[in-house]
């Protein structure tokens, strides 16, 4: 950082600060708008964000502000490992940089950590990513089965059907089992 630079100060709501240049906190649109109404005094609160993630955002705006011209740039190579190290957090951080993220208004990371939870969340079962993010199933089967129907389009395989349609499907197969089975008889004594 180059002393030249204006220095931004956030405090975490357990009281942790921070210091980085401007260009790296204008990244984020909610400091960038307190900047512009000049609410950005000795230091800027972050009343809804510890130190710990604090640490992780400042890390974030730092590594992907854009670099002055004749600077060495960072590959994109460079900020995609460091990306996925920054989010290869436990469970709980990772919630708190999105939560982080949002109210920062920091798109980029903010895309970032939910793509990672995205990511967690792909090719499992529903019961599979209740047990991941420990979420508890409120729902009693009838809604459940209401909500697949609903949104079948969402699943890999058809929709669920009610008991009439499953008879009425079976009676169909039955009926063209029977008209093959005719067909084939005729044949063969043809």
């Amino acid at each position: 950082m180059s002393s030249s630079s204006k220095m931004i100060v956030l405090r975490s709501s357990d009281g942790e600060t921070f210091e980085l240049e401007e260009t790296a906190a204008l990244q984020s649109e909610t400091i960038k708008h307190m900047i512009e109404d000049g609410c950005a005094g000795s230091a800027i609160p972050t009343p809804n964000i510890t130190g710990k993630i604090l640490s992780k955002v400042v890390e974030y705006l730092n590594k992907h502000v854009e670099t002055p011209k004749g600077a060495t740039n960072v590959t994109a190579e460079d900020l995609k490992a460091f990306d996925a190290k920054l989010v290869d957090v436990e469970q709980a951080d990772l919630f708190a940089i999105i939560l982080a993220a949002n109210y920062l208004n920091i798109k980029a990371l903010l895309k970032l950590a939910c793509q990672t939870v995205a990511d967690m969340a792909r090719g499992k079962t529903v019961q599979q990513i209740r047990d991941h993010f420990n979420i508890k199933n409120d729902l009693t089967p009838e809604e459940e089965e209401k909500i697949r129907f609903e949104n079948a389009w969402a699943f890999d395989h058809e929709p669920p059907q009610d008991k009439q349609t499953q008879d009425e499907q079976t009676q169909d197969e039955q009926t063209q089992d029977e008209q093959t089975q005719d067909e084939q008889t005729q044949d063969e004594q043809a």
